[in-house]
């Protein structure tokens, strides 16, 4: 008999499910009157964010939302998509964020597939909504934000209902849902993959939890920090710190647009003291004028992830001072589960090699089980020899539940007791990873995950295209862009210009080519296009 087992079981007193549900309700509890959200002139206590939050939940249930329902919300970063990472779970229903920037097509394909039951948007998306609701096969019920900070000559009403005074019709001492199972879903995000219909990919409570608290002890960010979202809370629900914030009684500042300009001023009026942004964003900072650059009263600390960053921006971003920890992820992982921790040891190596070492992708997060990099037939780990090419593989609870309506791609990705990331590395002798290519062929341009084969699609459609390939050119301002390669039809002409703008038709601005090459495609003697020797042209 095993003693440790025998009458030792679970019970109300020793096990709740964790959900980060439970941050904002302690934040509430222990600090009230704190400030929480910050935008413009608005300004929300822990007191208030709980108050709202729970309203909005309980007008949801009385539309009829229940357990395992979805509600989408297509949002800037403002007070309204922060309080739904509360709200819509507080109902136990499922939150699903859209990027902003997708065409309607997508969006429409999201919003039936996801069997969305509620879509919360913001009015200056109406074109494009308009659009996508045109395309549904369903009913779906409509609130829409009007934000009065937005450029008013660019909205227009979209629903029946609006936010705020939907928000008024719940009630104040609604009794909200905890999950009843820490694996129960949480949020719903979609990713585009190798095809042109992205996947969708589901969050549970216990990962949001677990990436909450490994993210603090992983970045070493302390209590009342001041948090500045230029990372979009609809991506990969916002690297979780709609979560991590509140367990950390910090200070949410909401920016809903890219400025760089604005950035320096929130930095120096709210005491920034961290961000994430993707390198374009770094790139940004350290690029702009003098006139719109304000001097650091103190070191700014910032996340970055996407495509992997030129060393330089680290030389850059350090005399500006902002202090820069470069991180790797995917929505199927939460956001960012490995880091470039620094080793003290390598504060005796010249500028040129820390910078080098900190554009590497690094080793795991403290709340991942395991990243290594294997051969994924032989499911063997490479030498650690900075050199051996193998596949990224990841482990452990902030790994997702699986992809939404999708067992086989399920499957597939976690072959093996692993998940696949798709990304193609080396490990160097201390257990640090560095990306070398992506088996995907996706395009990360400025923080965004392009499909090259779904612009190929649209280029295959052109009369006068025979064949289309799409790989990754590196651009110094958003990182990587899509460069396409075609052979054309014969006897049929065409141009560059033709081909860009006949994209912009159908696809969103930051998937349109941004250069076209007309040539003869490399192709296996099987016909496959050999994209390596097209992104030769970019050595």
């Amino acid at each position: 008999m095993n003693h440790y087992e025998f009458n030792l079981d679970k019970n109300k007193a020793n096990y709740v499910p964790l959900t980060p549900l439970s941050f904002l309700e302690r934040a509430k509890d222990i600090y009230p009157n704190y400030e929480a959200i910050v935008y413009e002139d608005r300004k929300y206590t822990w007191s208030n964010v709980f108050k709202r939050a729970s309203k909005f939940a309980s007008a949801l249930e009385k539309i009829g939302v229940r357990k395992g329902d979805t509600v989408s919300f297509l949002a800037f970063n403002t007070p309204e998509i922060f309080e739904a990472h509360y709200s819509v779970p507080m109902t136990g229903a499922v939150l699903n964020t859209i990027n902003i920037r997708l065409d309607a097509n997508t969006i429409s394909y999201i919003l039936n597939h996801s069997d969305a039951k509620v879509l919360v948007v913001d009015r200056q998306l109406h074109l494009e909504v308009k659009k996508a609701l045109s395309k549904l096969d369903k009913e779906i019920i409509i609130i829409d934000i009007h934000d009065k900070f937005a450029d008013q000559s660019k909205l227009e009403k979209i629903g029946d209902l609006e936010y705020e005074n939907f928000l008024n019709t719940g009630d104040d001492n609604y009794n909200w849902k905890m999950p009843e199972d820490e694996w129960q879903a949480i949020s719903l995000s979609y990713t585009s993959g190798t095809t042109g219909n992205p996947k969708g990919v589901v969050y549970h409570h216990r990962g949001s939890y677990l990436m909450s608290t490994g993210s603090a002890v992983a970045w070493n960010m302390p209590n009342r920090l001041n948090f500045l979202t230029i990372v979009p809370m609809f991506h990969c629900n916002g690297w979780c710190y709609p979560w991590t914030v509140p367990m950390l009684n910090g200070r949410t500042i909401c920016l809903r647009n890219i400025n760089v300009k604005k950035i320096f001023e929130l930095i120096d009026k709210h005491n920034i003291t961290h961000f994430g942004g993707a390198p374009i964003v770094l790139n940004m900072i350290t690029g702009a004028p003098e006139s719109d650059r304000k001097k650091l009263k103190h070191k700014v600390h910032v996340l970055t992830a996407g495509a992997p960053p030129p060393s330089i921006i680290f030389k850059k971003m350090k005399e500006l001072g902002f202090e820069v920890m470069h991180v790797y992820g995917l929505t199927e992982t939460y956001g960012h589960v490995t880091q470039c921790a620094w080793n003290d040891d390598w504060n005796n190596l010249d500028e040129e090699k820390q910078n080098e070492i900190k554009a590497r992708q690094g080793v795991r997060y403290p709340n991942l089980e395991g990243a290594t990099i294997m051969d994924p037939e032989t499911m063997k780990e490479v030498p650690k020899d900075g050199k051996t090419i193998g596949e990224i593989m990841l482990r452990g609870n902030v790994v997702m539940k699986g992809y939404f309506k999708d067992k086989e791609a399920t499957d597939k990705a976690m072959a093996g007791g692993w998940f696949h990331s798709g990304d193609l590395a080396v490990i160097h002798p201390d257990g640090y990873v560095k990306i070398q290519d992506r088996s995907k062929d996706i395009i990360i341009s400025g923080g965004e995950n392009i499909s090259s084969i779904e612009i190929e699609n649209t280029l295959s459609k052109h009369p006068s295209v025979s064949i289309a390939a799409v790989v990754a050119k590196p651009d110094e301002k958003w990182g990587e862009v899509p460069c396409a390669f075609i052979e054309m039809v014969k006897d049929k002409t065409t141009s560059e210009k033709e081909l860009i703008d006949f994209c912009k038709e159908t696809l969103a601005g930051f998937k349109v080519p941004k250069q076209v090459v007309f040539c003869e495609l490399p192709k296996t003697s099987t016909g496959k296009i050999q994209k390596f020797e097209l992104r030769k042209n970019f050595k």
